[in-house]
């Protein structure tokens, strides 16, 4: 091994300590299944050493540039290769409690902890999921709570009283909602020091320690709600124009922020140790705090001083802050959240005089395709906006946060995410047009028909290299559509005789014409994709052929790699047929009740999933849950109330949709899916059914901390 040049496989803790100690470049493939993928790739990023191979160039053999890439890259790990003795000595000293002070949990708590991780990074928070009973019994044993629990509708009263006795609620409505009563109630948690009888020591983890001290009790906090997303109909189109409808789920982000002048912020330590370096007094200051961060290998805090966001007289551009936030993969989560007030700086000119608190609790779980990011994106944003009196439309709040994923994050994505969570309404489809994003409609689904997501336990990103080729290749495909538009076009005008080179039907010149100008793909009807361009488009194209024939592909968030292939006529093809698809689906939905208007809805959700596939961002997770409902659909000796099935958002793993009657039985078939699953992978998939509405509908809430509520 030494002897290579670099490496290529999939990640493992083998293959990455490996290359990292002989510091080779590890060209990997992602890998299902595997839980602790996210922090392999981040090792092998931080170290400079990885280069990610979509998986349909690792089978067509298209590995030269992936390997050129590689060998160009000079790993930088300089620590120890004992990874195994340290380990073991890690664990026996933890387990006798070696080393222990009374602010950290006890050593045999702390292994307990560590044994259970594997679980957590299985649960959603607010689910327990697969924990063992030893486990929970010893969090109650000790008094700690293992996270939100599941709450039953007459403990809501009870909760919303109590979240008024902790805060004076000076706008908004909490609305009942249980997530939002429990993020209150943790906040009001924050203020308290309770000494538990056992035994004096603290029991808060590192991100609750932070948040602790993030807020000034006596002022207003602001606290907004967004929820992730269902994407039912149009994923990965939205970007070519196409109709989507989007289903705001349960599960959602809150955020909270307060606003003080610099010279009443509570600065973390180190935050006042930069300041006093810098000699400028107290200046404003960002200080966020993300819960869950353990289950994310992310840092559970992000801090900078907000003059850090000026260059000169004006803001940073978006690509020096894409840099600044990338330049620590544990901390480039913040970029979600400190995005969002770039954002607000460079398109709406707002400054910012005071220090900002932000403290993040999102239940939208992450990597499943259901718009984790879109959802943090957008309840700090609308926080934000309420903390500093800024009126912004839901819309344009969603607009101006998918600049945040697109030119901060620098994951190109459509703008249905953003559009969900901040327009959407609990149980309706958010209908849109994605040009670029206009509302059509809310859709009523009807009561015999439900919808439900079904994760595959594989991890999925917008960010990754499969759903940026897709994308690139779809405007490619447009680009080479417009150029023949226009080389007919051009056949099609009368010669100095007169007379025509090729005759058209009437009416053809116009069209031509038209798609000569071709802004999104969708406005292309399938019927003249197949008539005159079809055939036409290459079934794949490498980079640099295209760059030099064509120039440009006219994307402004995606770039063209010259050495790599890129698909073309299935990633065109995709959202032309798929915008036909959603607009079918939406008129079935108003259709007569029946079993041939549900086999016609589970069909198109099938054909969306196949031409997922043909474009490269299928699954073996997701293909194996649609395999799952087609089996249930058709099995002779069941009664099959499930009708069809999808992956959803931009692909590759995460969850997949699926349509049924909404009766006891297909809830008793999803059940039977999860275990069957789980038998053939070991993974039980966590299921997302209900609804819950947009951050638009849900507006704000302001309040202060009741000081006769406080507790010493």
């Amino acid at each position: 091994m030494a002897a290579s040049d670099c490496m290529l496989g999939k990640i493992g803790y083998g293959t990455v300590s490996e290359a990292l100690a002989y510091k080779l470049p590890f060209v990997f493939v992602r890998r299902d299944y595997f839980n602790e993928e996210p922090f392999l790739r981040n090792m092998l990023e931080y170290y400079q050493g990885g280069v990610e191979m979509i998986r349909r160039d690792l089978l067509t053999g298209h590995w030269k540039p992936y390997l050129e890439r590689a060998i160009s890259l000079k790993p930088c790990y300089e620590g120890g290769i004992n990874g195994g003795e340290v380990a073991a000595q890690i664990l026996q000293e933890t387990a006798i409690g070696k080393n222990y002070t009374s602010d950290k949990l006890s050593g045999a708590r702390r292994l307990r902890d560590a044994i259970i991780l594997g679980y957590q990074l299985q649960r959603v928070p607010g689910r327990d999921i697969l924990i063992p009973e030893w486990y929970a019994s010893a969090e109650n044993e000790l008094g700690i709570s293992s996270g939100s629990p599941t709450y039953q509708k007459s403990e809501n009263s009870y909760l919303t009283n109590s979240c008024t006795e902790d805060f004076e609620i000076l706008h908004g409505d909490p609305q009942g909602f249980p997530d939002t009563i429990m993020f209150l109630k943790s906040l009001a948690e924050l203020d308290v020091v309770s000494e538990s009888e056992r035994t004096p020591e603290k029991r808060q983890i590192r991100e609750r320690k932070a948040a602790a001290g993030l807020f000034n009790w006596e002022e207003e906090i602001f606290v907004a709600r967004a929820p992730g997303r269902l994407d039912v109909m149009g994923g990965i189109a939205d970007y070519s124009g196409s109709l989507v409808l989007q289903l705001p789920i349960r599960e959602a982000c809150h955020v909270a922020v307060q606003r003080n002048h610099p010279s009443k912020h509570r600065l973390w330590n180190h935050a006042l140790a930069r300041q006093q370096a810098k000699g400028q007094g107290l200046t404003p200051v960002l200080e966020i705090v993300s819960y869950g961060s353990e289950l994310s290998n992310r840092g559970p805090t992000f801090d900078m001083d907000l003059a850090d966001f000026m260059d000169g007289e004006q803001p940073m551009s978006y690509e020096k802050a894409k840099k600044y936030f990338a330049r620590d993969p544990s901390q480039k989560w913040a970029a979600y959240v400190a995005g969002t007030i770039l954002v607000l700086m460079t398109e709406l000119g707002v400054r910012f005089e005071n220090s900002i608190s932000m403290l993040v609790s999102s239940a939208v779980p992450e990597g499943k395709g259901v718009s984790s990011s879109a959802a943090v994106e957008v309840a700090s944003m609308s926080a934000l906006s309420a903390a500093h009196g800024l009126s912004i439309s839901a819309r344009d709040l969603a607009l101006l946060c998918q600049k945040v994923e697109n030119h901060i994050v620098g994951a190109p994505c459509g703008v249905m995410d953003q559009m969900t969570s901040a327009c959407g309404e609990a149980n309706k489809l958010l209908a849109m047009v994605c040009q670029p994003a206009e509302i059509v409609g809310l859709v009523e689904i009807p009561s015999h028909i439900r919808f439900w997501g079904i994760d595959s336990g594989i991890r999925h990103s917008v960010g990754g290299a499969d759903y940026g080729s897709v994308r690139i290749g779809a405007f490619m495909g447009r680009k080479m559509i417009k150029s023949i538009a226009s080389s007919m076009f051009s056949q099609s005008l009368p010669s100095s005789s007169g007379e025509n080179i090729d005759e058209l039907e009437d009416g053809g010149v116009e069209l031509i014409e038209a798609e000569a100008s071709l802004d999104y793909l969708c406005n292309l009807s399938p019927h003249r994709y197949e008539a005159f361009y079809a055939k036409m488009l290459p079934e794949s194209m490498l980079g640099e052929k295209f760059l030099e024939k064509y120039a440009d592909h006219n994307d402004s968030v995606t770039v063209i790699d010259p050495k790599r292939n890129y698909g073309v006529t299935a990633a065109a093809k995709h959202p032309i047929y798929e915008n036909f698809r959603v607009k079918a689906f939406k008129a079935l939905l108003t259709s007569a009740t029946s079993d041939e208007q549900l086999t016609a809805l589970g069909e198109l959700l099938y054909q969306c999933h196949y031409s997922y596939s043909a474009c490269g961002l299928g699954s073996d997770g997701t293909d194996r849950l649609a395999k799952l409902v087609q089996a249930m659909q058709h099995s002779k000796s069941d009664d099959g109330t499930l009708y069809g099935a999808k992956i959803t958002g931009g692909g590759s793993g995460g969850t997949v949709c699926v349509v049924g009657k909404n009766c006891l039985r297909s809830s008793q078939q999803i059940i039977e899916i999860q275990q069957r699953y789980k038998n053939a992978t070991g993974y039980l998939p966590f299921v997302f059914e209900g609804s819950s509405p947009g951050a638009g509908r849900f507006g704000h809430l302001k309040i202060r901390r009741r000081t006769s509520s406080k507790l010493t």
